[in-house]
């Protein structure tokens, strides 16, 4: 017998320390050379991390949202005569393997129906039982089965509230007790549902714990000064719909994102002071000529903002097509890091709920970020008279220690002017001799 020791491998670019977002082993398993066993977020992405040897698991350090150091011990293997070793008492059959990712974008999902209690009468689902060593403990101390248990945390995993619920389920059927059956003071009978409990612990990890942390910074470090405008884009609107009426059945229609992300591009030739990241270790503003647009995205695992990369030398119907690619991409989590990093300016647009007005957070190091609101059509003054037009506000904050107010607003009267005569956003821009 010999034990082989694996440590938190190095991940590349600087990672110190890398946070257990979820295991796909348990002491006592046996697994394959190469199976994935963790998945780990470092502040950079998340990633995949294989055995590097086949053996029984003989202990796993650290539990999901613990963080490890580089170099600490994170999973200890028997490796000699592992195939031939009776197997452990809580062994269960071998797991079937995760589902492939991109070992980049963000593993697991942490949303509100994740993390609700179980239904008592949902049966287990087939499998091994994915819970930590501690609620393991808890388990057998409370002569609970797991098995029997219906995990809420991701791909199954019993959780704390997940016990707590099936021991109060356990201590409602046993006879005379105050939540069991008629009692002379006259408790519900057998069988009554329990409630569910008071409240849920969700500890923050992973994706959602960057974005946490991302967002903090950003608020904290950067002096956001916000413009909003109003923009006619009832012109814009009509080009809009002239452009979609030439499409074949079934091609996907423009929105007003790839319209707004063309004519920023044109606003950023005569704005490049806004086309800016702040390196904040050399006290360095870097200018781009390139324009790489990321796009705030809603994915399940929460907001990522993935990058159509020289957006400035794009046609409208490529711009567009670019857009869905890397949302998409970014949704489904198939996204490289690659594809999530790198924009010099940011968009942001909440659709049909996009309201009246918006104070979108700055995606450090960048400088700005434009956001659109909702398009709806109001009676307005135009040449004299009150008419019906479709209106929509631009939300944009600028960072305030780079971009002064006044080349704030005169961009934002820049973008502002093109959507509203939308023709002009494909005229070239006439260079000064």
């Amino acid at each position: 017998m010999s034990q082989f020791v694996f440590k938190m491998p190095d991940l590349g670019e600087g990672t110190v320390e890398a946070e257990i977002v979820a295991w796909h082993t348990k002491p006592g398993d046996v697994v394959q050379e190469d199976q994935v066993i963790v998945e780990v977020m470092t502040d950079k992405a998340a990633v995949e991390v294989p055995a590097p040897v086949g053996g029984r698991v003989v202990s796993i350090s650290g539990e999901p949202g613990d963080k490890v150091a580089v170099g600490s011990p994170l999973i200890v293997f028997e490796t000699a005569a592992a195939a031939a070793a009776p197997a452990a008492p809580e062994a269960a059959p071998a797991s079937v393997p995760a589902p492939a990712s991109s070992g980049l974008a963000a593993p697991m999902r942490t949303s509100s129906a994740s993390i609700a209690a179980p239904d008592p009468g949902q049966p287990p689902k087939p499998g091994r039982v994915k819970a930590s060593p501690a609620s393991r403990r808890r388990a057998r101390e409370a002569g609970i089965d797991l098995s029997t248990i219906a995990g809420s945390g991701p791909g199954g995993r019993i959780l704390r509230g997940d016990l707590m619920a099936a021991d109060s389920r356990a201590a409602a059927r046993q006879p005379g007790s105050a939540a069991g059956g008629a009692t002379s003071s006259g408790a519900p009978s057998a069988g009554a549902p329990s409630p569910p409990p008071e409240t849920t612990e969700i500890k923050v990890i992973g994706v959602r714990r960057i974005i946490a942390e991302r967002l903090a910074s950003a608020k904290r470090n950067i002096p956001h000064f916000a413009y909003v405008e109003e923009v006619d884009v009832t012109e814009l609107e009509s080009l809009r719909q002239h452009l979609n009426g030439k499409l074949a059945k079934g091609e996907p229609g423009l929105t007003y994102l790839p319209l707004v992300v063309l004519a920023l591009t044109r606003t950023l030739e005569s704005f490049p002071q806004c086309n800016v990241l702040y390196d904040a270790a050399r006290g360095v503003l870097v200018r781009h000529r390139a324009v790489h647009v990321g796009v705030a995205t809603q994915t399940p695992d929460g907001l990522k903002v993935p990058v159509v990369r020289n957006a400035h030398a794009l046609s409208l119907w490529d711009l567009a097509a670019d857009i869905r690619r890397v949302s998409e991409r970014a949704r489904t989590n198939k996204a490289t890091r690659d594809e999530l990093v790198g924009s010099t300016i940011t968009v942001t647009s909440l659709g049909k709920l996009g309201g009246i007005a918006s104070t979108p957070v700055i995606n450090a190091p960048e400088v700005a970020i434009i956001g659109l609101n909702k398009a709806v059509d109001r009676p307005v003054v135009h040449d004299g008279a009150v008419i019906v037009r479709r209106i929509m506000n631009l939300s944009s904050s600028f960072d305030h220690r780079f971009v002064d107010g006044y080349d704030a607003a005169a961009m934002i009267q820049t973008l502002k002017d093109l959507l509203e005569h939308p023709a002009t956003i494909f005229i070239p821009k006439v260079k000064t001799p």
